[in-house]
């Protein structure tokens, strides 16, 4: 019985072996290693939380100050509605080019077809340009089928394809220019296939143009029309809010510059053949022409109480490539553009600045890696390694006042805020794998897959699946990276709760929480599989 018992204190089990392996490997390492690479973790967090806690705090004091003396776009610029001239007739009315590019868009492609048809301007002086990539036959008969029922009624509608996807959008995009017809215009007002504007949008837009030749863009704002479809959608509009009601606003006050929204938006055609037109050397085409232009000494317009309908991605596969997108290709024009923006002589240095450091870096970079490094990673770290703590205004006071400033621009969604907060910090880890991505340029840096839009699509299936179960394809929803997240989390909150003394344990458990549910794919509109 001794000899066994000896025996197995000298050759301990396995799993005791693995732990202790495991524990004395940690504690070799912790202190020349974990503990001073977490301590300079923290302290580069905490200046960019302070980097972006100033950005929000000055576009928030600057907000306030646009809204109290009323500085908009109608004070700031000249702006009269267009006359009739007898003499002259339409010709008085400047040509306007209406682009919509589309890729396979059975579910929206006539609702959008429907509003830009239905524009209100003289009917010789705007042309509707359709730029039709679908690669689906069935899709693209449909498509022209459409535009052939609106040239029967008289409408100035153009189906144009290509017979390849080079450059993607922005090719579409180059290729319509090049089109005899465009030559005549004055004016390109470009909408997504899921966008449609009010029929007033020319009368609104146009006249800025024509009064002010210093402007090249003329942007409106999104009207969200699925907002209420479901919990990621009302997630989606609080972000998106923020960026139209303080980010647009205050650029377009102040700088007379802001990022293009790809859409909504009408370019004078002169300023961007100056600008060199569309490149896809980005997967931000729209932002890539908006930076060029401004660098020539344009000037930009955000006329924030005209809206455009538009529809939320609703599923959470359609909003991962999206956000990707929007993550990736800001970063990568950043690198691309950093020191062609430092060398321009054409603008001051002051907006030299703003572009640089606000609009791209604290932004577009710093914004997506704090969210998700700080919260996710640094802060539960320090309940493993107690040695390293973070000072309270860091974890709570500012992330909560930049909080709130984020959420003014939806009041109705306040109660929401906590939930808000979740999901920002799930998908920061996309955003953050994107930023990276943009700025090493690798792997999925040129990745663009076109936002999956439903339209009612989705309401007209579910009556009829209501009694039949859709078929659920595990490998589908699971998402690996969320999961390996939340188990992290879900750790360090057992750990703190057992053993800590910081109570980060709440929040732990609650983003765990919201990690896995994404990771299982329990997030979104679910669309049935036919």
């Amino acid at each position: 019985m001794d000899r066994v018992s000896s025996a197995s204190n000298i050759f301990p089990t396995g799993r005791d072996d693995i732990t202790g392996q495991f524990g004395l490997i940690w504690q070799v390492l912790k202190e020349p290693l974990i503990v001073p690479a977490l301590k300079l973790l923290v302290v580069v967090c905490l200046g960019m939380s302070i980097m972006l806690f100033i950005e929000r705090v000055y576009m928030g004091i600057v907000i306030v100050f646009v809204k109290l003396f009323g500085k908009n776009p109608n004070k700031m610029y000249k702006w009269e509605p267009m006359k009739d001239d007898i003499e002259v007739g339409n010709s008085a009315y400047p040509m306007v080019l209406v682009q919509i590019p589309m890729y396979n868009e059975k579910e929206v492609y006539q609702l959008s077809i429907g509003a830009a048809c239905g524009l209100s301007w003289p009917s010789d002086r705007i042309i509707i340009q359709v730029l039709d990539d679908s690669t689906d036959p069935a899709i693209k008969s449909l498509v022209e089928l459409e535009c052939q029922r609106w040239a029967s009624k008289g409408i100035n509608i153009k189906y144009e394809i290509r017979d390849n996807r080079k450059g993607y959008k922005a090719g579409a995009l180059k290729e319509g220019m090049k089109h005899s017809y465009v030559k005549q215009c004055d004016y390109v007002a470009i909408f997504d296939a899921d966008f449609q504007p009010e029929p007033n949008y020319l009368w609104r837009t146009i006249p800025f143009l024509v009064h002010n030749p210093e402007i090249a863009l003329v942007q409106a704002r999104w009207k969200f029309v699925n907002s209420d479809e479901c919990l990621m959608t009302r997630m989606q509009e609080m972000s998106l809010d923020y960026h139209f009601t303080v980010e647009q606003e205050v650029g377009s006050a102040t700088y007379a510059f802001f990022g293009f929204n790809g859409t909504a938006g009408v370019w004078r055609i002169s300023a961007v053949n100056e600008a060199g037109g569309w490149k896809d050397r980005t997967t931000v085409e729209d932002m890539d022409l908006a930076v060029r232009a401004s660098l020539k000494g344009w000037k930009f317009v955000y006329v924030g109480d005209l809206k455009v309908k538009n529809e939320l991605p609703s599923t959470f596969k359609a909003y991962r490539y999206q956000q990707h997108r929007w993550s990736c290709g800001p970063a990568n024009l950043f690198k691309k553009m950093a020191i062609e923006i430092v060398k321009n002589k054409k603008v001051s240095l002051w907006k030299k600045c703003y572009v640089i450091y606000s609009f791209f870096f604290v932004r577009k970079i710093v914004a997506h890696i704090v969210t998700f490094v700080f919260y996710c990673v640094v802060l539960p770290s320090t309940v493993l390694v107690p040695e390293v703590s973070v000072p309270k205004w860091g974890a709570v006071y500012i992330p909560s006042i930049v909080t709130l400033l984020n959420a003014v621009g939806t009041p109705r969604s306040l109660h929401l805020m906590v939930f808000w907060i979740l999901f920002e910090n799930v998908m920061s880890l996309h955003r953050t794998k994107a930023t990276f991505i943009g700025l090493l340029e690798i792997g999925r840096v040129n990745e663009w897959v076109v936002t999956e839009k439903l339209g009612d699509a989705l309401k007209g299936k579910l009556p009829a699946k209501a009694t039949k179960k859709p078929r659920i394809r595990i490998r589908e929803r699971l998402h690996f990276l969320e999961l390996c997240a939340g188990a992290y989390l879900f750790f360090c909150g057992c750990y703190d709760f057992a053993f800590g003394k910081n109570r980060y344990y709440i929040f732990l458990f609650l983003q765990s929480i919201a990690f896995f549910i994404a990771g299982f794919g329990y997030i979104g509109t679910f669309v049935p599989n036919s």
